[in-house]
């Protein structure tokens, strides 16, 4: 386990956007992160072995692999005595098309990354979150589109909706050992991967709609996910806490 002077955090989906500012942001809160990314490290534009940025260091995995979730969180628990704190970012995005049109091969594979892929990291890191000693964290990368019901993204909203509710019922069986779960849903930030759905005007009719009319950055979302892995987040399990700028009070 690790010791009381060291947190170690693991990072998924980290090479870059939402995942890479979280990987900082806790980097510079004094973690050692393990950024994972299905993506090589030496091609990420982002997080890498050479990026110089004190406390990361990346590991190439695809979460919908049982053996490489195993593999790789054993790797790191042996490098660095233990994990403390998960954040499952790595997701698929998703342009818009009909319900009509969804295939179950789709729903499958949205399925596959962003439900199935954070809880094989679970299951993986469980037998070292139950011993930190600074109680273990697991915080799940959600979306808010399960509240708005997004049209045209049902396999990712479905996805996502599903996460929201694993994530409650992991609260409840892991809150013995003292490990807290819960959901985060960033507003549409733009990132590599969302702005290749979405234009300028589309983020700008998001905006238009928050309490708060400025644009979400990554950063943003990045200290609300700093919270939850600090030690005032310590009796904070089972919610889903949306970072819009009270979008969703509209």
């Amino acid at each position: 386990m690790t010791t009381q002077g060291t947190r170690v955090a693991v990072v998924t989906g980290a090479a870059g956007g939402l995942g890479e500012s979280v990987a900082r942001r806790l980097a510079a809160d004094g973690f050692t992160v393990a950024a994972l990314d299905i993506t090589e490290p030496d091609d990420t534009a982002g997080i890498d072995d050479n990026t110089g940025i004190t406390g990361v260091r990346a590991w190439r995995c695809d979460v919908s692999d049982p053996a490489a979730t195993r593999r790789t969180v054993e790797e790191i628990a042996e490098t660095y005595g233990g994990v403390d704190v998960l954040v499952n970012n790595a997701g698929l995005l998703s342009g818009r098309s009909s319900l009509l049109e969804t295939t179950s091969q789709e729903l499958h594979r949205f399925f596959d990354i962003n439900a199935v892929g954070p809880l094989l990291m679970v299951q993986a890191c469980v037998p070292w979150l139950v011993k930190s000693a600074h109680r273990g964290r697991v915080i799940n990368v959600a979306s808010r589109t399960f509240f708005t019901g997004s049209p045209g993204q049902l396999a990712y909203v479905a996805s996502k909706g599903a996460l929201i509710g694993m994530t409650r019922v992991m609260a409840r069986e892991l809150g013995e050992h003292r490990v807290t779960v819960n959901a985060v849903a960033p507003a549409q930030v733009a990132t590599p991967g969302t702005r290749g759905h979405s234009g300028d005007e589309a983020f700008a009719a998001t905006m238009r709609q928050q309490a708060i009319r400025e644009y979400v950055t990554p950063d943003h979302f990045a200290g609300l996910v700093s919270y939850l892995a600090s030690p005032d987040a310590a009796m904070v399990t089972g919610q889903t806490l949306v970072c819009d700028g009270g979008g969703l009070l509209h």
